[in-house]
């Protein structure tokens, strides 16, 4: 029997959580760009204004990751990603809030070492940053977990990035998300089709569990930005599984349950792709909201690509997760003027 949105945040009401983000965020009419795109009546969900350093989705997780820090005792943050991460940067500014030292390893394999944009803002933050080689995925997550334990040897007391561990507790966060989104479609009498998010992490297993759980009857479409060393549907549906388990949740989640695509990623891994930027235009010049090209705009370009497919038509409604990464956008100048 599905929950109710109450009984939900009763049961993740349970783990520690700081408030770091502007809840709820807004959830806005995009009716130019609805009309441009010649398709349903699309709704945005601006995660982008989480605050904490411009916002995004990762705010919503690190409530309840620093919460854990916090908990620990922790000294020292330990983290991790592209030297454009937008994780990295929301990181660092809650570590500064709560008066936590922060170190990022930052890989350049996927975009150069230039201090501009997020990594600009990690440094403003007085984060302290390494750049590494590491690629991203399991082999940057040993690197991080080898710097933990040198801080060990050292007497300190790091909280490091855990896959297994700090996926859950994040994903929580977006069950939350999900629950939010639906108490305001409910108030304003709307029922949606469809929800869009570039996600193939903790942010869409949060989503998944929360569609499972609160038995949201609209589609969860997620596009993954980055192809995975792992079967990806497996992967998110044992990551619901996991989060549910945290919260006391029974709500099955199944690899086929899981929509996830990698058909709008491009040649790479944060590589700006023709149809991304289009949307980015797209949405910036009909509504001025600014879509990031790593995430966000991949994300909308398939959305606006099952639009003119026929997927979704005028009777239709779907709602666009916007999951920020707005800062990204300033690293990325000379390939977005290129394009």
């Amino acid at each position: 029997m599905p929950l109710s949105t109450a009984v939900l945040r009763q049961k993740i009401a349970c783990l520690p959580r700081l408030p770091l983000a502007h809840l709820p965020t807004p959830l806005e009419e995009l009716p130019r760009f609805s009309q441009a795109v010649g398709g349903p009546r699309i709704l945005i969900k601006r995660d982008d204004c989480t605050g904490l350093l411009m916002g995004g989705n990762k705010t919503r997780h690190n409530e309840f990751l620093l919460a854990r820090a916090v908990e620990e005792k922790a000294d020292v943050v330990v983290w991790g990603a592209g030297t454009q991460s937008n994780n990295c940067r929301q990181t660092a500014a809650g570590c500064a809030k709560l008066g936590l030292e922060c170190r990022l390893f930052l890989t350049q394999a996927v975009h150069n070492a230039d201090i501009q944009g997020n990594l600009l803002l990690d440094h403003l933050m007085g984060a302290q940053v390494t750049i590494v080689d590491a690629p991203m995925g399991p082999e940057l997550d040993d690197l991080l977990h080898a710097e933990a334990d040198k801080l060990r040897k050292e007497g300190r007391r790091p909280f490091v990035w855990d896959r297994a561990a700090g996926r859950p507790l994040a994903a929580v966060s977006y069950a939350l998300c999900l629950a939010e989104i639906q108490e305001q479609l409910q108030a304003r009498d709307i029922q949606a089709n469809s929800l869009y998010c570039a996600a193939a992490g903790a942010t869409g297993g949060g989503l998944l569990l929360g569609k499972a759980a609160l038995g949201w009857p609209g589609a969860v479409k997620l596009l993954s930005p980055i192809v995975w060393p792992w079967n990806i549907p497996d992967d998110m549906a044992q990551l619901a599984a996991a989060t549910g388990k945290l919260i006391d949740v029974d709500a099955p989640v199944l690899p086929r349950d899981v929509d996830v695509r990698t058909d709008f990623i491009g040649p790479r891994y944060g590589a700006v792709t023709p149809a991304g930027r289009a949307a980015m235009d797209l949405l910036a010049r009909t509504e001025g909201i600014l879509l990031d090209p790593v995430y966000t705009a991949k994300a909308m370009a398939a959305l606006i690509h099952d639009v003119r497919q026929g997927l979704w038509g005028k009777d239709d409604t779907v709602v666009f997760l916007h999951t920020g990464g707005t800062p990204a956008v300033f690293a990325y100048r000379d390939e977005l003027m290129q394009s």
